[in-house]
């Protein structure tokens, strides 16, 4: 089983992950909704496509753009559609 966790909290968990240059895509269902804030961020990865960010808030602290997500991926990455990956201080194991 692979968790993200920050601040306390575990942010997501699950037995299918997807691991792509290093990091571990959870599915959309594995993740907990009520931490995720979305944000106006985007950024381009060249064989991914554009990808979303969401912050995390966890009693009361904000981890700026910790998780990102690809909603339309290229078609390289579909496997990875709307999976939430983490960095920026979340502890993946």
């Amino acid at each position: 089983m692979t968790t993200a966790i920050w601040n306390g909290a575990t942010i997501a968990e699950s037995d299918k992950t997807i691991v792509v240059e290093g990091n571990h895509y959870f599915p959309p269902g594995s993740v907990r909704e009520e931490f995720l804030q979305a944000s106006s961020t985007t950024s381009r990865c060249p064989w991914k496509g554009t990808a979303r960010y969401y912050s995390l808030v966890v009693d009361g602290k904000t981890n700026e753009d910790a998780a990102w997500y690809y909603p339309e991926p290229s078609t390289a990455a579909a496997n990875i559609k709307d999976h939430v990956a983490f960095w920026n201080g979340v502890d993946v194991r």
